[in-house]
């Protein structure tokens, strides 16, 4: 083979490796964007979650960093921060309760559902980057002031019942908590435009929208829930007006003059009222379940009453009724809801798969009813019961939570004391 020949066969070979070489550097130049993981974006959002009829209920919510957000309702904040992705997707696990929310990128904002899989429930969900409104309407020169106390009816699909609606007006923004007999609908926050009102919530384990017609004195609505339920109600302005005393609802069936129970915790090692650990002391056994906000707001109350009194003869106990599907995941969820609250008193599982107050009802066959989750009874020293408390006020509700710690606190140094 001739000189030259040989030179162009190297040259050849050159270039061509060259080229491989340039092939390769720029497969991993888009290996490398391709592989750079897409995130929240930081700042304001307003996220929607789809009601029957297309409405939406909205919640504003602050993306802090890449795994925090901040959920706002009134003067609530929900801290949220379990955030993992994936490719295209996102992933937020909602604190406390065993939701989340799942979806896509579409831009800077997020297409996808509110999952609840314990219940079955998948709820389209979106959200609108850098909207700092809640709703959309605007004031009016004719818009109706709010303000006050409210005598409601509800009717839940021929179930009706009663609820004491607390708000407040400031322009055409409205704040306020609507109270039942079991519990209370959080920390709500809405527009009236004209003669239309609209609050609503979030709060991970419940998503509410309550839209009116109204007048000074009269609303006549729908209460959406997820998407599963749209309840009808009625109110009138009614500053007198209050609700049955929640220490009425439940009580002892007439052959019963005391209070038991035996369910395993959650090593499942069995718990008993009659144990030595109960013997001679103030008892509160709270009926409740992870997946419930009014519970969760009693819990961190408990929580803290009995990490200060704990010393002084009392025990807390709850009997957990869980809707997860699995003893598994029940026991996760509630050392979840531990772990968060920095709860210090014993936790038992009561049921499983389902909070069916009648079933409840069927492992606690010495109470009428369970009518409520959270519910409270209140053991003495001698296991006597002393009251059962139905439902929790809790710190949505304003002046009734400031007056339910001092009554509750004003009893127990009573039962304490004996």
């Amino acid at each position: 083979m001739c000189i030259n020949c040989c030179y162009f066969e190297l040259l050849n070979k050159l270039v061509s490796m060259r080229h491989s070489l340039l092939v390769l550097v720029i497969l991993l130049v888009f290996s490398c964007q391709e592989k750079e993981q897409k995130a929240l974006e930081i700042g304001t959002y307003r996220g929607n979650i789809v009601a029957q009829d297309n409405q939406a209920m909205p919640f504003m919510f602050e993306v802090t960093s890449s795994t925090t957000l901040k959920i706002y309702n009134a003067d609530e904040v929900i801290e949220v921060d379990e955030i993992t992705y994936k490719n295209d997707s996102v992933f937020i696990k909602l604190p406390f309760f065993r939701t989340e929310i799942n979806g896509k990128f579409d831009g800077k904002n997020i297409k996808g559902q509110w999952i609840d899989a314990d219940r079955d429930r998948y709820v389209e969900f979106y959200s609108e980057y850098g909207v700092k409104k809640r709703f959309d309407d605007k004031p009016t020169n004719k818009d109706v002031d709010v303000s006050g106390v409210w005598e409601m009816e509800f009717n839940d699909y021929g179930n009706i019942y009663p609820a004491k609606a607390v708000l407040e007006q400031k322009g055409n923004i409205v704040t306020g908590n609507i109270r039942t007999p079991t519990g209370d609908y959080r920390y709500l926050e809405g527009v009236v435009a004209a003669d239309t009102l609209k609050i609503s919530t979030f709060d991970g384990a419940h998503a509410f929208l309550f839209k009116a017609h109204v007048t000074d004195s009269s609303m006549v609505g729908g209460f959406y829930s997820g998407n599963h339920s749209l309840e009808t109600f009625v109110a009138k302005s009614n500053p007198e007006f209050e609700l049955p005393d929640a220490y009425t609802l439940t009580f002892l069936k007439e052959g019963y003059d005391t209070f038991n129970f035996s369910f395993p915790d959650l090593e499942e090692n069995m718990v008993s009222f009659t144990d030595e650990r109960f013997k001679d002391k103030v008892v509160l056994v709270q009926i409740m379940g992870s997946y419930c906000p009014n519970c969760l707001d009693e819990t961190k109350f408990y929580s803290k009453f009995y990490e200060a009194n704990k010393d002084k003869g009392l025990e807390i106990v709850a009997l957990a009724f869980e809707n997860a599907k699995t003893k598994e995941k029940a026991i996760n969820g509630l050392n979840r809801m531990k772990e968060r609250v920095g709860l210090n008193y014993e936790i038992l599982i009561a049921q499983i798969g389902t909070n069916d107050k009648g079933k409840a009802q069927e492992k606690l066959p010495m109470l009428n009813k369970v009518a409520s989750y959270p519910t409270t009874i209140y053991l003495d020293r001698t296991g006597k019961v002393r009251k059962i408390h139905t439902g929790f006020n809790g710190p949505a509700t304003g002046e009734k939570y400031v007056e339910f710690q001092k009554e509750f606190n004003d009893f127990m140094e009573v039962l304490l004391r004996e």
